[in-house]
């Protein structure tokens, strides 16, 4: 799992990087654990959020309905390592 070092406005938060595919990065941010579990995906500028329990889309800055579809798919693929990270990070 990677690591960055700054969230999307440049301040310091931990975030660690759980799956890539393609141009893809799937991350959480560790200030987020107060939260359902979730995770955020990332191409280029475009950013989304999915809570995990049923991969709905909680927040969309950018992907086209297409893409949206396609990395949903690609997360039911990949749910249980989502979780399992999610799980070990904030101790849940």
């Amino acid at each position: 799992m990677g690591r960055g070092a700054s969230d999307a406005s440049g301040v310091g938060v931990d975030v660690p990087t759980v799956l890539r595919w393609g141009s893809y990065r799937a991350f959480f941010y560790s200030n987020e654990g107060d939260e359902p579990a979730h995770i955020h995906v990332r191409a280029g500028n475009n950013e989304a959020k999915f809570w995990l329990h049923d991969l709905n889309v909680a927040v969309n800055a950018g992907f086209p309905a297409h893409e949206i579809s396609d990395i949903i798919r690609h997360l039911k693929q990949n749910r249980d390592q989502l979780m399992s990270a999610w799980n070990e990070h904030f101790g849940a």
